[in-house]
């Protein structure tokens, strides 16, 4: 299926649906022109934020490549590109990517050789920076921890990545922060893909407990975090479901002109 932009039903957003080697070719292709990109995923949450924040909104249109994250939003595209599944004989969820899904398999992207870790803690960013060293054997990586984000160690970042160069970059801040610091600082970092993972820092660092791949394939994956986080994850499965049915009715029914800002 071609990388190219297609639009998600109901949730009005563009997706660009990819399987993993397509991304990984995609990443080859934006490192060998030496341009900067960004990785993004789209969820539900993300979604929410996309309805109701003009920032992030501007961010994701202007995403190289936003990948379907979440079940649901994988599941309403499938619904949409029935046929062309069915004629490719591929299944919906071969196209909903987490970041674990890309991230393990680096090592297949040409040409790169630096690679910078942004967010968690010390201790998981270490981690994760050791594991990324084998996972892309002879890659140059570092890391810079997350932990306490505020403008300083934003400046330092900026700062950080300007001196390294890296031609990837794994931005773990949660959402929204990450995109919040992607919008507003792209601009002023180098020429590199930068891709927003989220937790999947701990999760490359073992820190944080991956949820078994079948489970993210039935569409699934939601019920492992709200049982290993369920204060950090009930809000999103209860209540922003509703907030966002509530977004969408209101920009609905808004005047044309003031959907695309």
């Amino acid at each position: 299926m071609s990388p190219e932009r297609q639009r998600v039903p109901v949730l009005d957003v563009d997706a660009t649906p990819m399987r993993v080697d397509e991304v990984i070719d995609a990443m080859g292709g934006i490192i060998a022109a030496g341009t900067t990109a960004t990785v993004l995923g789209h969820n539900l949450h993300s979604i929410t934020l996309f309805h109701s924040r003009p920032d992030i909104r501007s961010l994701y249109r202007n995403s190289s490549i936003v990948l379907l994250d979440g079940a649901p939003v994988a599941m309403l595209w499938g619904l949409a590109h029935k046929r062309q599944l069915q004629a490719l004989g591929a299944g919906t969820m071969s196209y909903r990517l987490g970041s674990m899904d890309w991230i393990p398999e680096l090592g297949q992207v040409k040409g790169l050789e630096r690679i910078a870790v942004v967010g968690a803690g010390r201790t998981a960013n270490t981690k994760a920076v050791a594991r990324l060293r084998s996972i892309v054997p002879g890659a140059k990586v570092d890391g810079m921890p997350g932990e306490g984000w505020d403008n300083a160690l934003e400046d330092a970042v900026v700062d950080w990545l300007a001196d390294f160069r890296p031609q990837l970059v794994l931005l773990g801040l949660g959402m929204p922060l990450q995109e919040t610091v992607l919008h507003r600082r792209l601009q002023n970092l180098p020429p590199a893909v930068y891709c927003a993972v989220g937790g999947a820092i701990e999760q490359v660092a073992g820190i944080q407990k991956l949820a078994p791949r079948w489970l993210g394939r039935l569409g699934l994956e939601w019920a492992w975090r709200l049982v290993l986080h369920p204060g950090r994850v009930a809000y999103r499965v209860f209540v922003e479901p509703w907030k966002l049915a509530a977004l969408l009715i209101g920009r609905r029914f808004q005047p044309s002109k003031t959907k695309g800002k």
